[in-house]
């Protein structure tokens, strides 16, 4: 792999290997521009699939080096839900290993509808909300959508319906097959009148460049996989920007500072590098590329404070880290006589798309979401966690795990969220992470209409599995959401400085060579997961870049 001297001015640092940076990186990259990323986790397998651990015990407690998503004990963070709180120690984390969140995540691979690019205007908004428009529709963003599942390996049903999005070109490769719970949902949806389809995933299920399709191992959402089926950034994006001899990847470095001389340009990034005790080292760059995630790259844009950007980097309109959304759930659980072995294969099965759409008047609240059967939990996760309804030692608990591990299904719910200015998230006063440096906090209460919309999915999930013939059905408890993996808003994307971070391409108002890509970009939440609408943007982005960059002019 290529190596750069920290003192040498290359043309982009890139922070982040996630969905955002590592399109960056390789667009970049065999664009022929100099390119450095970093990445605070470690290597993880890299591509090397027989690294991957699929053994249960040291995936839920691992070693420094085996984890793969980052530990709240070092990457502090604290919550609260409104501002007069005082907030406490979270739970809150995120990918941190070389690929980030796409090397352990579930796959969900959904484009975002046409008509969640223009919500404002097609539906109205709602007092007390940030609903807004994005400043680009999905006609401008369909044929990037096009070039990340091809290039990145998706695998779907290739079928028309108003909803799923309209493709231009089919997926590339057939969809995963359904399982037990497939054919239990699909069961239900002939009594009530449901679209079933199975789910897109970023998961290829015949071999796919260079890569083999997935063995229907069960050690899936959480673990990284052994043959490259999953189509995460470590095996089919970054090894193709190192092989360009343009890209390093520079894993175990902490970004704490985007660093910006006098007038008002990014010249850099500081970072702690653990190989050298934690040392404090810049790397010199002519742009820097954003992509930490919804969560981190707003903490580091509040971090990177200056004389002339006191209030954080990119910050003049005061909503870095505001319209945070992290998406909520509630669904439902059910036993069922026959054993299902839904812990084998992928994670995610059936998705019922029924209630993709937004029906204010036949619900009573604003939004949607998409609805997917999962097998949820493996065997020994499942006896850790406990049968329902038993005890938790002896007898009485090994005879309900042995009825129980291998015949529940339960329906998950990915529900849209509103924007709302009072969720954010920003630099806690008091606690420090394990490098010293101010942790997150997350403050987030969801909108009255979010409840609704949560307590709809709940109920109709309770409904499906009743219809689903379930011998014993179990309601989740309606909660509101703490953080997750799927934070989006902090960093929205707008026409107009004074409401906005980033322009349509993704460069900040404020800074004009500084890009910031991943979910913090997102104007309102969506139905679906937002993993490949982050890397399509990606796409359109680099391509923008790459242009004014071949110019000498990065601010578009």
């Amino acid at each position: 792999m290529k190596k750069y001297s920290p003192s040498e001015e290359v043309d982009f640092v890139v922070i982040g290997t996630g969905a955002g940076g590592s399109v960056m990186a390789k667009q970049l990259a065999i664009a022929g521009f100099s390119v450095v990323v970093m990445e605070q986790g470690g290597w993880g397998a890299y591509g090397h699939e027989q690294d991957y651990s699929k053994d249960e015990l040291s995936n839920r407690f691992p070693t420094e080096d085996e984890a793969l998503i980052s530990d709240p004990k070092k990457h502090v963070n604290t919550f609260r839900r409104n501002a007069s709180e005082k907030a406490v120690p979270g739970n809150h984390n995120f990918g941190c290993v070389v690929g980030g969140g796409t090397v352990t995540y579930g796959a969900s691979s959904w484009r975002h509808m046409p008509w969640e690019f223009d919500e404002a205007s097609r539906f109205g908004t709602i007092k007390g909300t940030g609903i807004a428009d994005w400043p680009i529709t999905y006609k401008e963003l369909e044929r990037y959508y096009v070039q990340a599942e091809w290039e990145i390996g998706v695998s779907g049903p290739n079928m028309q319906s108003p909803l799923i999005a309209p493709m231009s070109k089919p997926y590339p490769v057939p969809p995963l097959p359904l399982k037990s719970s497939g054919a239990l949902v699909q069961k239900a949806a002939e009594k009530l009148n449901l679209v079933v389809t199975p789910n897109v995933a970023a998961i290829i299920t015949e071999p796919y460049n260079g890569r083999s399709g997935c063995i229907h191992c069960g050690m899936c959402s959480g673990y990284g996989c052994q043959v490259k089926a999953r189509s995460s950034s470590a095996v089919s994006l970054l090894p193709i920007a190192v092989a360009t001899g343009n890209c390093e990847i520079r894993a175990n470095s902490y970004v704490r500072e985007i660093s910006v001389n006098d007038a008002g340009r990014a010249t850099g990034v500081i970072y702690l590098d653990k190989k050298n005790d934690n040392r404090e080292i810049f790397q010199k760059a002519k742009c820097v590329v954003l992509a930490a995630n919804g969560t981190e790259s707003p903490r580091l844009l509040l971090m990177s404070k200056s004389n002339r950007f006191q209030n954080g980097l990119a910050n003049s309109s005061g909503i870095v880290g505001k319209y945070l959304m992290v998406g909520n759930g509630g669904g439902a659980s059910a036993l069922f006589a026959d054993p299902l072995n839904e812990y084998k294969g992928c994670v995610t099965g059936a998705a019922v798309l029924s209630y993709v759409p937004n029906d204010v008047k036949g619900r009573g609240w604003y939004g949607g979401g998409r609805m997917t059967a999962r097998g949820q939990q493996s065997p020994i996760q499942y006896g850790l966690s406990g049968p329902r309804g038993a005890p938790s030692w002896g007898a009485g608990y090994k005879k309900a795990l042995i009825e129980q591990a291998n015949r529940r299904l339960t329906l998950v719910n990915f529900i849209s969220q509103l924007p709302l200015e009072t969720n954010m998230v920003d630099l806690d006063p008091d606690a420090k992470d394990a490098w010293g440096l101010p942790a997150l906090r997350i403050t987030t209460t969801s909108h009255e209409n979010d409840f609704k919309a949560m307590r709809f999915f709940i109920d109709k999930s309770v409904e499906i599995l009743q219809a689903a013939g379930a011998t014993q059905v179990w309601a989740d408890n309606l909660s509101d959401s703490r953080g997750g993996s799927h934070a989006r808003g902090t960093c929205r994307m707008g026409n107009d400085p004074k409401s906005s971070v980033v322009n349509k391409y993704h460069r900040a108002h404020d800074v004009p060579n500084l890009f910031v890509i991943d979910g913090s970009s997102m104007v309102t939440g969506g139905r679906n997961h937002p993993t490949m609408t982050i890397s399509a943007l990606a796409y359109r982005c680099a391509e923008h870049l790459v242009k004014a960059a071949r110019t000498g002019n990065v601010t578009i």
